[in-house]
């Protein structure tokens, strides 16, 4: 049976019972958005953004693909990005994955000669599972392997987010802008943050610092596990700064439960990816 009648229905109540609540909601709406915050997610139904975070239209500016993903080369999600930090001047960029998720699930499983366009869409996806191979190898089931390369494709992606020419001009600019990596838990509906937060002041060095860096390199400077430790990490400690990559196994928390420590962890590793991406030479 056709259920696009339903929908209109539903449509209808919606809008009366909001007018009913908030005589002016829609007045408000008409005049124009300022929304705080840029979401990029999955277009999985079962992640409604506004209902998951408890806002109301207007609040959220939204981009949303198959498997959360934020490439360069996607002129959708760039688009996005660009009016929502230049005219927009949101002030945070979530990027949302969710555990379970079908395009990561693909790219472990999917055959590489599988014709159709979603399996070109997921190329990213594939590669951060290339580069993560030693990892997820060693996890004990499908099922852990999944879950951990929904986080580790969380964690890319929010880096593409923090390379785009326009969050880096944004930076460059002064603009007051933070990036968050984020998971859904479908089993619980909770958001965990994986990464951020991302700032201009933690994501950003300047040329010469970067130059100083590499200068010291080329000396043999004893340099900490993530050369941008003392920059990145507010007291400085250089021993608590781990790449994802590095991480030990046996330190892993469970699936689905970081800590503080982890999550900030992966902030400073993707905080030192991003400025060596940046500024390399």
């Amino acid at each position: 049976a056709d259920k696009f009648p339903k929908l209109l229905l539903n449509n209808k109540a919606w809008a009366q019972e909001s007018v009913r609540q908030d005589p002016e909601f829609f007045k408000r709406l008409e005049a124009g958005q300022a929304p705080d915050f840029l979401w990029i997610g999955c277009a999985d139904s079962r992640v409604p953004q506004n209902v998951i975070a408890g806002l109301a239209p207007g609040e959220m500016f939204v981009q949303r693909n198959v498997g959360n993903q934020c490439m360069h080369t996607d002129m959708n999600v760039m688009s996005c990005i660009e009016f929502a930090v230049t005219a927009l001047k949101v002030k945070t960029i979530v990027l949302c994955g969710h555990y379970g998720c079908g395009a990561v699930k693909g790219a472990l499983t999917l055959p590489q000669k599988t014709p159709g366009v979603v399996n070109c869409w997921i190329s990213d996806i594939r590669e951060c599972r290339n580069q993560h191979h030693a990892e997820l190898k060693a996890l004990a089931n499908a099922d852990e392997r999944l879950a951990r390369l929904c986080e580790l494709n969380v964690m890319r992606q929010t880096f593409h987010v923090a390379t785009t020419p326009v969050v880096q001009a944004a930076w460059d600019a002064g603009q007051d802008l933070t990036i968050y990596g984020v998971i859904y838990g479908l089993k619980d509906g909770i958001v965990n943050k994986l990464v951020g937060p991302l700032t201009r002041k933690n994501a950003c060095l300047e040329v010469h610092e970067y130059e100083e860096m590499v200068a010291n390199d080329a000396k043999g400077v004893t340099l900490p596990p993530s050369r941008l430790a003392a920059r990145v990490s507010e007291n400085g400690a250089s021993d608590c700064v781990a790449t994802v990559v590095q991480k030990k196994m046996s330190l892993m928390p469970p699936l689905g439960k970081e800590s503080d420590e982890d999550s900030e962890a992966y902030t400073r590793a993707v905080a030192s990816a991003v400025v060596e991406h940046t500024l390399w030479k």
